[in-house]
């Protein structure tokens, strides 16, 4: 039993700012009588799982939690979070790959390490680059995920807006769109997301009222939406929008403010 404030993140966990809310809403929502996991930790009493049960029993300042210690260094007990959370709730791709590549450094070493002793290094001081690939290799495999990924997010980390990294973390934001936006200046990444965002938004919201439109309901006159619009665009021109959806049909989504900033009400007919 370990009191919650002796408890701490990987150091790697704390630089990547991660808080594990998916984790702590989960632990938050588990039968307050029912028999709380135990904690996995360190002997230096690193967490190594149980991130929401701990910051749960933090918020609420438990006397003491269950835990159960293994004897573990710095890279051995990332290795082991890594493993077991790979397919945990909230332990995206680009989280596993950034942890994982926090070990990069010691995996190169270990790398010159062996080559040197089996006499494949004469002096070098760098790693060839098959060897570097074969490093990379082994952080996809730590992290889960396919080598491209991995210098994907290397690719990411050195380019991105800080709100992409962000979107990335919370899942908002997939490796491959991010890799795209990395291609541009960081002002421009930033303006692109946002409208990718709000194209995901909208289509998010027509995909969920197409299957409505095929019941038969009373709906407004295309044509009459359509003149409307157009009257409206000529008096206000930046108060409608026009966004290239992935549909086969074209949906017209019209707000509440624009329904009663139209001219007249009755000239949007009924059918």
């Amino acid at each position: 039993m370990h009191f919650p404030q002796e408890l701490r993140l990987h150091h790697a966990l704390e630089e990547l700012g991660w808080i594990g809310e998916n984790e702590f809403n989960i632990a938050a929502q588990q039968p307050s009588q029912s028999i709380p996991e135990p904690i996995m930790i360190t002997t230096d009493r690193t967490i190594l799982s149980g991130f929401g049960r701990w910051r749960l029993a933090s918020l609420e300042s438990s006397h003491e939690i269950p835990c159960i210690e293994y004897a573990l260094d710095q890279d051995e007990s990332l290795l082991f979070i890594l493993t077991h959370h790979q397919i945990r709730c909230g332990w995206n791709d680009f989280i596993r790959i950034r942890l994982a590549l926090t070990m990069e450094s010691s995996l190169q070493q270990k790398a010159l390490d062996n080559m040197r002793a089996g006499g494949k290094l004469k002096g070098l001081a760098n790693l060839p680059e098959a060897q570097h690939i074969d490093v990379r290799r082994e952080i996809a495999r730590i992290a889960g995920v396919g080598d491209r990924n991995v210098s994907n997010v290397q690719i990411i980390l050195k380019a991105a807006h800080p709100r992409l990294i962000d979107a990335l973390q919370n899942g908002t934001l997939k490796i491959y769109r991010a890799v795209q936006f990395c291609k541009l200046p960081r002002n421009e990444q930033l303006e692109q997301f946002v409208r990718y965002s709000e194209d995901s938004a909208t289509n998010k919201v027509i995909r969920r009222a197409v299957p409505q439109l095929r019941k038969p309901e009373t709906s407004i006159d295309v044509s009459s939406v359509l003149h409307a619009l157009q009257r409206q665009h000529a008096q206000q021109p930046e108060s409608v929008a026009v966004r290239i959806g992935r549909h086969k049909r074209t949906v017209i989504l019209l707000g509440q403010e624009q329904m009663a900033a139209f001219p007249s009400q009755a000239e949007l007919r009924l059918t």
